[in-house]
């Protein structure tokens, strides 16, 4: 993944891309923090379970993730411990010279599939925030990352459940209006209006799936609202 930041003075592409490139950094926290409240990973896994369980970012680099993970070590949510399993993971790089890479390092380091390999843990702080990230609506702005805060919410109380699921059924009212607005528009060709029309009934599954949701999540709030008295 390769951030940009692009300057341009008279307008606003600065503020914009500082911007995208903190919501980046957000979620790529979030996803990350995520992962370590299951169990503690090593960085390689981090990036296959990033791809393989929360389908995000399929081609993400570990020249993101390091530095990801740094960050949030210098912030106390996450700390390097030794691991005291011994187990051989997948190594998937995404080419074969990356995996040669992967293998060799390990083997002049600790040995693989030894003890004394280095894993994340993720730290209480680190799962206050992670819960106070993956809560606030400000973090995540667009349908693949709610994808990404659907596939966490089981660490949600339901009221956030809730809260996250009208967000983005307001979202999508929102773009179903616009949709429509094209695809009634008769000065496109019948090939535009088609795309329009499509984008329109894709829509509209997702907002069924949410209401869907929603009526389960709300039968949850109402459990949870009562077991709390």
């Amino acid at each position: 993944m390769t951030l940009h930041t692009f300057v341009s003075l008279g307008n606003d592409t600065t503020v914009r891309s500082i911007y995208r490139s903190d919501i980046i950094f957000r979620v790529l926290d979030i996803a990350i923090l995520g992962l370590l409240m299951d169990r503690d990973h090593h960085g390689y896994e981090i990036r296959t379970q990033l791809r393989d369980r929360l389908g995000v970012w399929a081609n993400v680099s570990f020249g993101s993730i390091y530095p990801a993970l740094a960050r949030l070590e210098r912030q106390g949510c996450v700390e390097a411990v030794t691991s005291s399993e011994t187990r051989l993971s997948s190594l998937s790089t995404g080419s074969l010279s990356g995996e040669r890479a992967s293998l060799r390092s390990l083997r002049t380091t600790t040995g693989l599939g030894r003890r004394g390999r280095k894993v994340y843990r993720i730290t209480e702080r680190g799962r206050r925030d992670f819960v106070s990230m993956l809560a606030d609506p400000a973090t995540l702005d667009d349908g693949k990352n709610f994808s990404l805060r659907m596939a966490l919410a089981q660490y949600l109380n339901p009221n956030a459940r809730v809260g996250l699921l009208e967000r983005r059924r307001g979202d999508l009212i929102a773009r179903l209006a616009e949709v429509r607005v094209g695809a009634n528009n008769e000065l496109l060709d019948p090939y535009a209006r088609g795309v329009m029309e499509h984008a329109a009934q894709g829509v509209e599954l997702d907002l069924a799936w949410i209401d869907g949701l929603l009526s389960a999540e709300r039968s949850n709030q109402e459990s949870f609202a009562h077991d709390a008295k």
